[in-house]
This record gives C-alpha cells, sequence and structure tokens, in this order.
C-alpha cells in the first residue's frame, strides 16, 4: 500500500507566524526586530522555550547562532538543517527570515504528531544579524561561521550608538563555544519569502532556487568645472551632470542589449556643490549589477571600465573605481532535484529561478551542501510593513521542506 503523503498543520504555522511577529510589531503590523535588541533576545528566549517543550535540545555558538536539534536514531551522521533568522530590519514585514526558522518548528511537530523518527538529526537553526540593519555587514554570524567575516572585526562592528556587535552579543546572554558551530550537514534548507514579484507574476506556487547571484558595484566619479549659471553659454560649460546624464543613457542602452535576467541600479549620486545657480563641477554615482553568470558580469565590467572613454577630456574627466564584487554562488544540485521532487509529488507549480538577494544559505553552501525555497511575495514587497505573503502559500512552502526533508532521512 502506498503510504499517505503528510502535510502540515497550516492553521498552527499561521499562530506561530502571529505570535511571533507579536515581538516588536509596529502600529501598521510590520515587525522591528533588531539583531541582539531587546525585542530580539525576547523573541530568541521564546523560540528556546517552545523547542526545548517540544523536546528539542538547543545551543548556540560564540556569534550566538542558535541550533535546536532533534535527535536520529543514528545521531553520528550529519543533520538535515532548516533555518533562516529572526531579526529584522527597522518597519520590516512578519515574513522575512521568520518564516524560515518557524519552517523548522513545523516540520519537527508534524513529524513528532505522525510518529516519524528522523533516521539522522534534524536542526532548526536562527542565524544571528543576518539583516545587518543594526550591525553591518548582513549575513554577518553565517559569514564568520563560513569563513567569509573576519570575527574580530565583526565583534567590533557599532551600531549608531556606538555599541559593538560583541558587548551586545555578550549581554544578550546567548555567548556560546565555537564548538557549538555548524560545522556539518546532510544538507541546508531554507524557506524564505521572494522578495520580488516574479513568482506572483508569472502564477508560480514554489520558487526552486538554483543560485545566489553574483555582482559587482563600482563608483563613477565626473569631474567638471563650476561656473554661474547664468552667465556661462551652454557650449562653454564643463557640466559634470549633464555629462553623467549622458553616461547614464549609455549604460542603460548597452546593458539592456546584454541579457533580460541582468537586473543593475544606480542607487546613490551626489552632485557638487548642489546649488540651484552653479553649474555642478562634480558628480559621484554608483553602479551595481546582479547576474547568476560570470560571462554576463564580465560584460558588465567592460562596459563600466569603458566609460572613462566616454565624455571628451576637454569637457569633464571620468573616474571609475570598482568597490568590491560577489561571485555566483550555486547551491547543491542533490538538494535542488530533492525540492524539485517534491514541488511534483505535491502538485505544486514551480518554477527554478536565482535569489538576486544575499541569504545566510549562501554563505552556509559555500563549505555545506544548502539549498533555498522561495513563496510569492504579495506585490514582490519586503523589507516593509506591508510585506505579505499568503497563509496558504507559506503553508505550501513549509511542506515542500518538509517533504524534502523527509526524502532526506529516507522516510
Amino acid at each position: 500500500m502506498e503510504k499517505q503523503q503528510v502535510l502540515i498543520n497550516g492553521e498552527r504555522l499561521k499562530q506561530m507566524i502571529e505570535e511571533f511577529a507579536d515581538y516588536g510589531r509596529t502600529e501598521n503590523n510590520g515587525v522591528t526586530r533588531l539583531a541582539l535588541s531587546d525585542v530580539d533576545i525576547q523573541v530568541r528566549n521564546h523560540f528556546k522555550n517552545l523547542c526545548e517543550n517540544l523536546g528539542l535540545t538547543v545551543k548556540w555558538d560564540d556569534m550566538g547562532n542558535m541550533y535546536a536539534r532533534l535527535d536520529g536514531i543514528d545521531n553520528g551522521k550529519p543533520p538535515v538543517v532548516i533555518g533562516s533568522h529572526l531579526d529584522s530590519v527597522k518597519k520590516g514585514g512578519r515574513f522575512d527570515g521568520v518564516l524560515g526558522v518557524l519552517t523548522g518548528l513545523e516540520v519537527v511537530q508534524t513529524m513528532m504528531e505522525n510518529d516519524i523518527k528522523p533516521q539522522i538529526p534534524i536542526i532548526v537553526a536562527n542565524f544571528t544579524n543576518e539583516e545587518g540593519a543594526r550591525f553591518e555587514p548582513s549575513m554577518m554570524a553565517s559569514g564568520v561561521i563560513s569563513g567569509k567575516f573576519d570575527k574580530g572585526k565583526m565583534l567590533a562592528s557599532t551600531d549608531e550608538h556606538g555599541i559593538t556587535f560583541g558587548e551586545a552579543l555578550k549581554n544578550s546572554g546567548f555567548v556560546g563555544g565555537k564548538e557549538n558551530r555548524l560545522d556539518e550537514a546532510t544538507g541546508l534548507i531554507e524557506l524564505h519569502i521572494e522578495q520580488g514579484p516574479v513568482l506572483e507574476k508569472e502564477k508560480f506556487e514554489i520558487g526552486v532556487v538554483e543560485c545566489v547571484v553574483g555582482m559587482c558595484c563600482y563608483e563613477i566619479e565626473v569631474t567638471g568645472d563650476s561656473n554661474h549659471a547664468g552667465t556661462t553659454p551652454m557650449n562653454m560649460r564643463e557640466d559634470a551632470l549633464f555629462a553623467t546624464n549622458s553616461l547614464i543613457n549609455e549604460i542603460r542602452e548597452k546593458m539592456s542589449k546584454l541579457d533580460s535576467e541582468l537586473v543593475y541600479t544606480i542607487g546613490r549620486v551626489n552632485v557638487s556643490p548642489n546649488i540651484h545657480t552653479v553649474i555642478p563641477n562634480k558628480v559621484v554615482f554608483s553602479i551595481e549589477s546582479r547576474h547568476k553568470e560570470v560571462s554576463v558580469i564580465k560584460e558588465v565590467e567592460e562596459i563600466i571600465q569603458g566609460l572613462s572613454h566616454s565624455v571628451p577630456n576637454e569637457v569633464c574627466k571620468v573616474k571609475t573605481t570598482k568597490l568590491w564584487d560577489r561571485d555566483t554562488v550555486w547551491f547543491n544540485d542533490q538538494l535542488v532535484e530533492s525540492i524539485e521532487k517534491s514541488c511534483k509529488s505535491l502538485n505544486y507549480s514551480y518554477k527554478r529561478m536565482p535569489s538576486g538577494a544575499g541569504h545566510d544559505a549562501q554563505f552556509i553552501a559555500t563549505y555545506l551542501p544548502a539549498a533555498m525555497v522561495f513563496v510569492p511575495s504579495v506585490n514582490g514587497k519586503s523589507h516593509a510593513e506591508d510585506e505579505l505573503t499568503y497563509w496558504e502559500d507559506c503553508e505550501k512552502g513549509v511542506n515542500v521542506v518538509l517533504q524534502t526533508v523527509l526524502d532526506l532521512i529516507g522516510f
């Protein structure tokens, strides 16, 4: 006889999400829960209590990452890890991060209710300071345990009041041992809201995430010469802002021809002296580009680096400076295929897709098998109080993770 498919309790999941949203809930039904703030410490303790009430053993490492462990039949084998983060940005949403943590709790409870004893351990994880909203950079703690960030520098990172991350971590009561770090896993699965409009617009229920895209960021400095705005003829000006406008049009024209999945943003523009009666003598602006293929990012960089020859030197000078870049992180093929298999078994429509935003799973994927599942974001909104993912979509996402976990433990 074929085994009956096990499904999660959607109403319980909804109640947990709303319950966790009470820790830092804003007037407009969003959440402000900055890393290691009083309200973050409260929600961490609430998470710890829930896990222990289920019989899980909760530990945390030297960066405050929390790991709630359900033992398996064979505890000598690497665990399956389900997790994300509980911290938020200022006036963020109820779903970003917390959905991925509560996915783990719901999966564990569903297995217990159905008398499913896992062959290998299961860990529900909460990674510290994913957002970087209080202490920069984002994904700080997963970055440290994956070797991407220097721990000493991260501990010295300060918030707007001059409090260091190290001080806040010590005061939180969640300083654990380095030996508790996540150092092995059969696989890590992070369920997350998409934070973009693609799934909703294309009417897919699930996003099977293949990678977190690579990116590069440049600063462009355009230097001209200030003069009187009323007395200088147009053909005698060295106007840095007009030159910048020409460069931006060139960027859009050339980059639009590269690939439909390429995204690029001019997010910061500083104009000097920024006075309405003075011709601008300097403009500094940023250009950030993201794509999964190295070859496309290389073409982007060639376009940006060529901008210095686009404006005649007698008009303005153009300097390009690379600020930073990031390689595409591809998720584990076997895990991605298992997630896809779960979507098919549940008859959910799905799309293989990249993630344009960064997540803890991308750092974990550099040293352990990892993968991600997306669920739709209404109007693509996130990092805002009106962030919304419909309850039925949350439920479907957790069901996909559950089926994937059952696949990994051989059920």
